[in-house]
Formats: C-alpha cells, structure tokens, sequence
C-alpha cells in the first residue's frame, strides 16, 4: 500500500469515532449506528480512486456517512425525512452549539424528522459549523438553520416530558442462552463456550476484523481463555442480549465495554464484539441480568 493509501485508512481510523457519534444518533442506537458506519466506510473505500483531490476530506466522509444513515432510515422506516426547504427557511437558529440539547438521550433524537436530528447532531453534539453542516446535508444555510432551530425547540421539549425508562427484554429461552454463554466466560470454560456456537457462526471484533465460521473464530475465544483482565456479567444494550465486560483493574461496576450476542435457535449465530470499539458506550441504554 502507498502513501496515499495508508494515510486514507489512518484518516478513516481517527474519524471513526465521530462518525459511530452521528451515525448512532441518527438511528437511535449505537448498535444499528455501527451498522451504518461500516456502511459508509466500504462505500468510501468504494468511491476514493475517482473522488479526486478531496479539499476536506472530513466533510466528503461525513457526506457519504449521512447518506448512508438517510438509506438505512429509508429501509426501516423511521419517520420522515425531508421537509420543504420553503418553510424552514421561515424560521432562523442562533450559530452557537447547544449543550444542553448535545446530551439529550438518544432515544430522543429519533422523535425529530431526519432533517433536523442530522442539524442537531452536527451542529450541537460534532460542533460543526452551520455552513459545514449544510455542505454534509446538501442543505441551504437558511434551511439548515431552521431545521436545527425545530430540532433544538423539540428536543427541548422532549426533556421536560416524563421519561419512558422501559427497554424491551429478551424473551426467557433467549435469557438463558445468553448466561450459559457468560458463565462459560466467568468459569474460564470455553469449550462450554464453543459447544454453542453455530457451525456458521460469524464474529465481528469491530474495528478490527470479521470472521466467519468455527475454524476461523477460534484465535478469538483462545485470546479471551488467556486473558484474566476481564470480568464478565449478562445484560441487555438497547434491549438486545449482551454479555457486559467490566476491567478489573477500572471496575466492576461500570462496563468497559460489550458484546452483542444473536442466536439461531439454541445456538450462537452472530457475536459482534466493541471490544476495540468503546466509542460505542457513550450513550448507551443497557442493564445487567446476571
């Protein structure tokens, strides 16, 4: 690999916690989030041999990043998506970020049309500039403008209304898979551990690598047999079935970071690991079970 070639991953790799910020609370989860920045990352990949000279190559990416949130939004759903530019233009937004609307849940951005939540998040919580902003959305100035003074308003409003603390639950089978699976951690017993996996089974350590099958996830459990760093609990993140890893030397308390677990039907069909990725914690929703 050039030059060129190393400084463009380098730049993907230092930008990636920003993007996984925007991305997560373009979405609503920091799971779904990391989905999206997966996506634009091999979508930039893709597209930098014919972009040419990149004047703010930040800017190019968060572009591509929010075009990617805007489709999986599209895909699942979630709300609308544009408003007319002739009346937001109606209504003007002071240029100074918004701490207080910055550390909203972020359950509560997903209430916002697509629009506003992208102004919101990168102007108050990535610090952006309204006209850098406006350049990442395709925007207007005075579009993006009204759109973030809306959101601000919402958001505003959306502190001041009781908070819906209920996250949804696994169901009873699904519970007990996932602390079979973590007591095979906590006892150092991973060929209990193994025994559970899907022949199939795919294994992503994100920001680092995927795997796919058991012969080629088993350097994985080997790392985590030898490794007494950690302890482990179940839990749930955004409601989906999680093994919790506390740093023994920094906590027991507090999670340094998470695993997501999906099974296919008595069996571990899909681990994504955050292990190098603790970006992701910012913000999340989660409990401990066990």
């Amino acid at each position: 690999m050039n030059d060129a070639g190393q400084d463009f991953e380098q730049m993907l790799a230092e930008m990636r916690p920003k993007l996984h910020r925007y991305c997560a609370r373009m979405t609503g989860s920091v799971i779904d989030g990391e989905d999206v920045v997966q996506d634009a990352l091999m979508k930039a990949f893709a597209a930098r041999g014919s972009a040419g000279i990149l004047d703010n190559p930040q800017a190019w990416l968060f572009r591509i990043a929010h075009n990617a949130a805007l489709d999986f939004l599209r895909r699942r759903a979630r709300g609308p998506l544009l408003e007319s530019e002739e009346n937001l233009e109606m209504m003007p937004a002071p240029d100074l970020p918004d701490p207080e609307v910055a550390a909203t849940c972020m359950r509560s951005f997903m209430q916002l049309p697509a629009l506003q939540r992208s102004a919101v998040i990168l102007k108050d919580v990535l610090g952006h500039s309204v006209e850098e902003a406006a350049a990442i959305i395709g925007s207007s100035g005075p579009s993006l403008k009204s759109a973030l003074q809306r959101g601000r308003e919402r958001l505003r409003a959306l502190t001041r209304e009781p908070e819906d603390t209920a996250l949804p639950a696994i169901d009873g089978v699904s519970q007990a898979r996932l602390v079979a699976y973590v007591e095979g951690f906590k006892a150092g017993d991973f060929d209990v551990v193994r025994a559970m996996l899907a022949e199939d089974i795919r294994v992503d350590l994100v920001a680092k690598w995927q795997r796919n099958g058991k012969r080629e996830v088993g350097e994985y459990f080997t790392r985590y047999a030898v490794c007494k760093q950690w302890a482990y609990s179940s839990g749930l993140v955004e409601g989906r079935a999680a093994m919790l890893v506390f740093d023994r030397a920094v906590s027991l308390e507090t999670p340094a970071y998470f695993v997501v677990l999906e099974f296919e039907g008595d069996r571990v069909g899909f681990i994504r690991d955050f292990l190098y990725a603790r970006y992701a914690m910012e913000g999340i929703e989660m409990r401990t079970l066990a």
